[in-house]
């Protein structure tokens, strides 16, 4: 016979059912919680997908608004011909465009890039701090505000007139910062233990950087560089205040010389009362997406290949 701790006797059947009844007891509760989780689980993945639904759906449905009516009213004239009045084509504003976005990944890609090496790898505690939060202060600022700025300055004050060189010098201070914070982040995500090995090998401070340090921290300043060039295609405020319109192609000259873009006939030429117009405006905002499209493509290739390379060359080592 089976003894309690109190020695009282209990007949064997009883104490066998006891234990049954504790082990179903002890699985119903694991069953009931794994249930919980589950439900949970559900409601977690739910929400995402809602919240997920609740942003993508927008975007798509405007997206697909854009491209329907810039292919009803596409005809391949608008990449031969300049703009003359509400009608001819886009030309002109194709041009004008690339030429602000190499213009501005060229002084944004030096004074960003060098900005964020900087923070990243010599600036001192104290002064971090202050700089760091004045260039997020600066990305926060509105567009408009900016353009404005610049127009009463460069284009007023300073006499530079509506200009390729004005419209440069809004647009890179309006998206600096993201190239300055990415390439920040990108060079601190790298291992310590690069730095590390490279001092204990000899290597001088720059070529370490060049060599060592930079390599696995390209693709994200890639991306920061790609993102701040699609801000700069999209925007139209800086661009109104400074850089005018034109309806001829760019030209070398830097001051008095308006350029187009083409987020102007988005903008205006929606508004006036003309099918021409409506249709130029149609046509430029899918060369706008296309741009976007084709910019999103390009970072996603050179951050593929020089990832491809930074593990080539570490296996190599």
């Amino acid at each position: 016979m089976a003894t309690t701790p109190t020695g009282v006797g209990v007949p064997p059947a009883t104490a066998g059912t006891e234990a049954g009844a504790s082990r179903g007891a002890g699985h119903s509760l694991r069953r009931t919680r794994w249930s919980r989780r589950r439900l949970a689980n559900s409601l977690y993945w739910g929400a995402c997908s809602a919240g997920l639904a609740g942003v993508a759906v927008p975007v798509v449905w405007v997206l697909a608004g854009v491209v329907d009516k810039g292919l009803r009213d596409w005809h391949w004239s608008v990449l031969t011909t300049q703009t003359v009045g509400n009608g001819g084509g886009l030309l002109n504003a194709i041009a004008g465009t690339l030429v602000i976005v190499i213009g501005v990944a060229v002084i944004v890609g030096v004074v960003g890039i060098a900005g964020g090496i900087y923070l990243a790898e010599f600036c001192p505690e104290g002064r971090g701090g202050l700089l760091r939060g004045g260039s997020e202060i600066l990305s926060g600022a509105p567009s408009i505000v900016l353009g404005y700025v610049g127009y009463v300055t460069l284009v007023v004050r300073f006499h530079w007139g509506f200009s390729l060189a004005a419209a440069l010098a809004v647009l890179s201070v309006m998206v600096v910062p993201y190239v300055v914070k990415a390439t920040e982040v990108s060079l601190r995500s790298v291992p310590t233990a690069y730095r590390d090995g490279s001092e204990a090998l000899g290597m001088p401070t720059g070529y370490a950087l060049r060599r060592v340090v930079l390599r696995p921290a390209l693709p994200g300043i890639v991306t920061g560089l790609i993102v701040a060039m699609a801000i700069a295609v999209g925007e139209t405020a800086p661009l109104l205040y400074t850089a005018g319109w034109s309806n001829n192609l760019p030209t070398a000259h830097l001051f008095h010389a308006p350029i187009a873009y083409l987020t102007y006939p988005v903008w205006t030429f929606y508004n006036q009362p003309y099918a021409s117009a409506h249709r130029l405006a149609a046509v430029a905002a899918l060369l706008l997406v296309v741009l976007a499209l084709l910019l999103i493509v390009i970072s996603r290739v050179i951050v593929g290949v020089t990832q491809r390379n930074s593990e080539n060359s570490g296996s190599r080592h």
